[in-house]
């Protein structure tokens, strides 16, 4: 799947040439000009990395990244300040508020891409059996499914669409996909097992449920959004 960047930064040039470096390496990539939109948008869209600036009109970034570390959710998300803060003890204190990396500005934008890569490697590694989105984790090793971290009982068959629909966020998959997919490409059956199917996933996951989307005449897309 993509990589979902955030980048909150309340300097409209800066907030830009890192966007579209960012954009340029292939991530998606959503900026912010607060901390407070920022931390609004990860109740739906689960980030793979954060860029914070700590000077921010309302809310300071070194005090979101706080907020957002106590979430256990994001224990291990890989967080970078980006600042003009450069005093010893502003790095201190940053780090200590769970920072992974400190750069202070003026910055090089190529460095800054290569601590970017350098996280998400180390992030996939530590965190390549987790699924997020929004209020909805996976964990593919044990095969669980929460819903704002509450265990969901799934199917063997209900397990393996959604993760299918996971795996394939942005896109419709149709419903002969999923079924050659999932029940194989020996199967006889009508198309109608899918929606039956779908609508038992929607019920178990609560309010996550609503993630996946009929698209009239297609199939299904999952979005967080």
């Amino acid at each position: 799947m993509d990589t979902v960047i955030f980048t909150v930064e309340d300097d409209e040039s800066i907030r830009e040439l890192v966007k579209v470096a960012l954009e340029g390496y292939g991530h998606i990539v959503y900026a912010f000009e607060t901390a407070e939109e920022a931390l609004e948008k990860i109740g739906t869209v689960s980030p793979d990395l954060i860029i914070f600036d700590i000077m921010l009109p309302g809310m300071a970034g070194t005090e979101a990244l706080r907020l957002i570390r106590r979430d256990e959710r994001y224990k291990k998300l890989p967080i970078i300040l980006l600042t003009a803060k450069d005093g010893e003890v502003d790095k201190i204190t940053g780090l200590d508020s769970g920072a992974d990396y400190y750069v202070t500005k003026p910055f090089s934008v190529m460095e800054l891409m290569a601590i970017v890569r350098s996280l998400l490697r180390k992030s996939e590694k530590s965190t390549s059996n987790i699924k997020e989105m929004g209020i909805l984790r996976i964990n593919t090793d044990t095969r669980e499914v929460f819903a704002e971290d509450k265990p969901c009982v799934l199917t063997f068959k209900e397990y393996e669409l959604l993760l299918y629909l996971i795996d394939n966020t942005h896109r419709v998959v149709t419903r002969d996909e999923l079924l050659n997919k999932i029940w194989g490409y020996e199967y006889t059956g009508e198309t109608r097992t899918i929606d039956i199917h779908i609508r038992t996933l929607r019920l178990k996951l609560g309010k996550a449920g609503e993630y996946i989307k009929t698209i009239r005449g297609m199939g299904y897309r999952i979005s967080g959004e």
